[in-house]
C-alpha cells in the first residue's frame, strides 16, 4: 500500500452545510453518523469511507486536501465540482 491512503468523506452542496458539518466532526460527533445524515453520495452507506487510494484516483482539489492531512486529521470544506467535501484521512 505504498503511497496510498485512506480517507472518509462528506460531500454537501452548500458552503454553510459544510461548515456547519466540519464544526460538529471537529468537536467529536461520529465522522460516520455525520457521513450517513448528510452526505449526498453513496459513501453515505459506508460512513463516507472511500478506501485507499493514490495520486491520481481522485480530481486534484480532493487530491491536494487529503494527502496532506495526517492520520484523524479532519479538512475544512474542499471544493470540487461535485460539491464541498469534509476530508478525514483514516489510514
Amino acid at each position: 500500500m505504498a503511497g496510498k491512503i485512506r480517507c472518509s468523506h462528506i460531500l454537501v452542496g452548500k458552503l454553510s452545510v459544510a461548515n456547519e458539518v466540519v464544526e460538529r466532526a471537529k468537536r467529536g460527533e461520529s465522522f460516520a453518523k455525520l457521513a450517513e445524515q448528510y452526505s449526498t453520495d453513496s459513501t453515505r452507506k459506508r460512513g463516507g469511507d472511500l478506501g485507499f487510494f493514490g495520486h491520481g484516483t481522485m480530481v486534484r482539489e480532493f487530491e491536494q486536501a487529503a494527502f496532506a492531512l495526517q492520520v484523524n486529521e479532519i479538512s475544512g470544506p474542499v471544493k470540487t465540482q461535485f460539491g464541498y467535501h469534509i476530508i478525514k484521512r483514516t489510514a
